[in-house]
């Protein structure tokens, strides 16, 4: 494994840790403690951030270069996502099983849409 592989699964670990915890904190209205949730939350994204800065710069890689398909898959990831989760959230949290399955299932398909946007088909 090379050094700038191990460095980055390790920022990668921490960072995620930080967003779950955070994602627990505030989504758990028993423990109370929805702000410092965020908190923790936002912190993790920051740390998933630099993790991908640093990882770059060890593998001497240039900037990542900001034009319409790199934003364009952004969103779509996002968007993804946030689908994926509300689904979850419909499922487990608001028993609504056939509406949760559904959004689930559309986040899912715009997850997968990501390979083809990314790597592109040949």
């Amino acid at each position: 494994m090379k050094k700038s592989s191990f460095v980055a699964m390790i920022l990668g670990v921490i960072s995620l840790v930080f967003f779950a915890l955070g994602m627990c904190m505030a989504m758990l209205p028993e423990w109370n403690a929805f702000t410092p949730g965020v908190v923790c939350g936002c912190i993790g994204l920051v740390l998933a951030l630099i993790t991908v800065f640093v990882w770059r710069k060890m593998e001497n890689k240039e900037p990542i270069k900001l034009n319409a398909k790199t934003v364009g898959t952004v969103i779509v990831g996002i968007i993804g996502a946030l689908a994926l989760g509300v689904g979850m959230c419909f499922t487990m949290v608001w028993n609504q099983m056939i509406l949760g399955v559904v959004i689930g299932l559309v986040g899912i398909v715009l997850l997968l849409c990501l390979i083809p946007l990314v790597k592109g088909i040949k």
